[in-house]
C-alpha cells in the first residue's frame, strides 16, 4: 500500500530534478577517470573530461526521496494518478530529444 502512494511521487520528481540538474549542472559529485578520482559538487576538468552523470543522478535521487518524504504522508492512494508515474518521466524523455536535437537530427 505504501508504495501504491511513494512510486508515483518518486518518479516525476526525479524526472523533473534530473532535467533541472541536467541543465544546471547540479551534480553532487564529479567522477574523473582518466585520474580515477571523485570530487565532491560539480567540479572543473582534471587532465581530460570530468563525468557529471553519476552526481546528477545522485542529485536526482536525492531530491526526488526529499520530495516524496515530504509528500507521502499528506497524499492518499487515490488523490495520485498512476498516469503520473510514467507521464512525466516520457514527458522528460521527449524534452530531452528536444534539448539534444543537435545530436539526433544533423
Amino acid at each position: 500500500m505504501f508504495s501504491a502512494r511513494w512510486t508515483p511521487i518518486f518518479s516525476a520528481a526525479f524526472a523533473i530534478a534530473y532535467v533541472i540538474a541536467e541543465q544546471n549542472n547540479f551534480a553532487l559529485f564529479t567522477y574523473h577517470p582518466r585520474i580515477d578520482e571523485w570530487g565532491f559538487l560539480t567540479q572543473p576538468p582534471r587532465n581530460g573530461p570530468g563525468m557529471y552523470w553519476y552526481g546528477w543522478l545522485g542529485t536526482s535521487l536525492v531530491a526526488a526521496s526529499g520530495v516524496t518524504l515530504a509528500a507521502v504522508p499528506f497524499v492518499r492512494t487515490r488523490d495520485v494518478p498512476s498516469v503520473i508515474g510514467w507521464a512525466v518521466p516520457l514527458i522528460v524523455m521527449v524534452l530531452f530529444v528536444y534539448l539534444l536535437r543537435a545530436f539526433f537530427f544533423r
